[in-house]
């Protein structure tokens, strides 16, 4: 039985944390650069999941292989949930990591320590070419700190404060932030779901 799977990202920061993850499963894992087809997805949908099953779905049919994509994002209390679905592009089509963060503090200008909570959520989506699908959802709740620490991770990692460890994203190293971060834990929900979509090859 050959365990493949193609993972529905181009975000080199993602790749990294799914092979870190995934990498003891006995799993192959596949790219859209490992095929012929560029692959291009329009993140429109309204949650994490409806994006992450549009790119698992798209990914699925177009390689013929069971597919895996991920939509995630920051949701911040005071912000009533903003960036969410926008994260990545939160000050712009052309941000940049630093554009959305330096946006994202900016909002938070005076907000005391005690109301800069938030959330990562991560919405990962299992597709099967012949339509099958599940979904599991992950989170890790933090504090948003008011200027960026460490040089870790990607996206808002910098300014992600995790209170128990002392430390953001950021000042983790990659084992670290792979047993409490959004997406380990939902990846850690798929591990038991992915034996259902193996085939004999």
């Amino acid at each position: 039985m050959i365990k493949k799977i193609v993972l529905g990202t181009q975000n080199q920061g993602k790749i990294k944390e799914f092979q870190n993850i995934l990498g003891k499963e006995d799993i192959t894992l596949l790219y859209w650069k490992d095929f012929d087809c560029p692959f291009s997805v329009k993140e429109d949908g309204r949650t994490f999941r409806e994006n992450a099953l549009k790119k698992a779905e798209i990914t699925a049919r177009k390689t013929d292989e069971v597919s895996i994509a991920d939509d995630s994002g920051l949701e911040v209390d005071w912000l009533k949930g903003k960036p969410g679905i926008f994260s990545a592009r939160y000050a712009g089509i052309e941000a940049t990591d630093e554009k959305n963060i330096n946006k994202l503090l900016e909002e938070l200008k005076n907000v005391p320590s005690c109301q800069r909570g938030a959330r990562f959520v991560c919405a990962i989506v299992i597709f099967s070419p012949d339509g099958t699908w599940e979904w599991v959802e992950g989170e890790c709740r933090g504090i948003i700190t008011e200027k960026p620490r460490g040089d870790q991770g990607f996206g808002y990692d910098p300014v992600f404060l995790v209170p128990a460890l002392g430390k953001t994203f950021a000042e983790l190293n990659p084992q670290e932030k792979n047993r409490i971060s959004h997406r380990a834990r939902a990846i850690s929900k798929v591990k038991p779901l992915l034996k259902k979509y193996f085939s004999e090859t």
